[in-house]
């Protein structure tokens, strides 16, 4: 009887603090936390400074964007993907240079887009946003064009493009910079 009371006063006890326990929910790790009215760049990973990196911003986001710095939008989705938004107008409208820069998937990981991007950067003036609808193409490129162009080794490289937001494409690009599948290296360790 006792120990029944003072389960029932525990489960009172916590109903009374769950609304005023500070509960948070923390991002799976690698993710990039959502973007909030208030500030429209928490959405974006910074692999270096003035280098905004991820996925597909609001519409309304870009006039926010460009009161804090940003100059220039690289936009790497195709037409196809973008559902009838003219996303060239949108950013047009904040006072920002567009770049569209079409990456439809792995077969478009090649050094010439990366040459492109690299161009595209380097044409820039103040801080810039490179974004695909997730931030994994954004990361390919990246690599490959800090490789060919930004001194990075390709182990730098690689890992410069997972801290802009490259994942699924990660064998891809691997390839691309010849650096050994992932699954060799944990075998020539595992020996």
């Amino acid at each position: 009887m006792t120990h029944r009371i003072l389960s029932l006063l525990c489960a009172f006890a916590f109903a009374l603090l769950l609304p005023v326990l500070p509960l948070r929910a923390e991002p799976p790790a690698g993710h990039a936390p959502a973007a909030t009215q208030a500030d429209p760049l928490a959405a974006f990973r910074e692999p270096q400074p003035g280098l905004l990196t991820g996925g597909q911003p609001d519409a309304a986001a870009w006039p926010a964007l460009a009161a804090r710095g940003v100059r220039t939008v690289i936009n790497l989705r195709p037409q196809a993907e973008m559902g009838g938004r003219d996303e060239a107008a949108e950013v047009a409208a904040a006072g920002l240079r567009y770049v569209n820069l079409p990456v439809a998937g792995a077969a478009d990981i090649t050094p010439a887009q990366a040459d492109a991007l690299w161009a595209a950067l380097q044409g820039s003036d103040g801080a810039v946003l490179v974004h695909c609808a997730s931030g994994n193409r954004v990361g390919a490129l990246l690599a490959l064009a800090m490789q060919r162009h930004g001194g990075m080794t390709p182990e730098q490289a690689l890992a410069f493009g997972r801290a802009a937001g490259l994942k699924g494409l990660e064998p891809v690009v691997r390839e691309r910079l010849g650096v050994p599948p992932a699954e060799a290296l944990r075998d020539a360790t595992s020996r």
